[in-house]
């Protein structure tokens, strides 16, 4: 029988998962790949899941989360060296209309980007407020208009 805490996480996991997979989209394409980020963010939310306070909204803190654990796991990946990939027939964008593919080269210049730059413009995609983005990044919510006014510059430069 699960105790109110599982429910209550259960039920925000529900509620917020496919926040928490946007986010680990944006660092792998592969489908495993993003799989296994997914389940390190969910160990990571039920780690701190008691020490959650409320200081920040729970889309905030979910955020926080679920970007602190791609980007380590970036990290680690990096150091460890390039893996090879056994097969990858990942393919989140099925139609081949106009739209389609300009999402896919959003997404393609999106995944060129460094992994901080990244996460803002996930955020800003997401319409998260400047405000917000700077408490789950951990800047100035003039940094991000900066950050933000470069990073759309890279992009249409790619």
């Amino acid at each position: 029988m699960q105790n109110i805490e599982e429910r209550d996480f259960a039920r925000i996991v529900r509620e917020h998962r496919n926040t928490i997979y946007t986010v680990c989209y944006m660092f792998s394409k592969d489908a495993d790949e993003v799989s296994d980020l997914f389940q390190e963010v969910l160990i990571n939310m039920w780690k701190g899941y008691a020490k959650f306070r409320g200081d920040s909204s729970l889309n905030t803190w979910i955020y926080r989360v679920s970007l602190n654990t791609c980007i380590s796991m970036e990290r680690k990946k990096k150091k460890l060296g390039k893996k090879v990939a056994l097969a990858v027939n990942a393919n989140f964008f099925e139609d081949d209309d106009k739209d389609a593919r300009q999402i896919r080269q959003l997404y393609d210049r999106i995944h060129r980007l460094g992994v901080i730059d990244r996460a803002i413009i996930l955020l800003w995609l997401d319409n998260v407020s400047y405000e917000e983005i700077g408490q789950i990044v951990g800047i100035s919510t003039k940094n991000v208009s900066v950050k933000l006014k470069r990073i759309k510059e890279q992009l249409k430069k790619m």
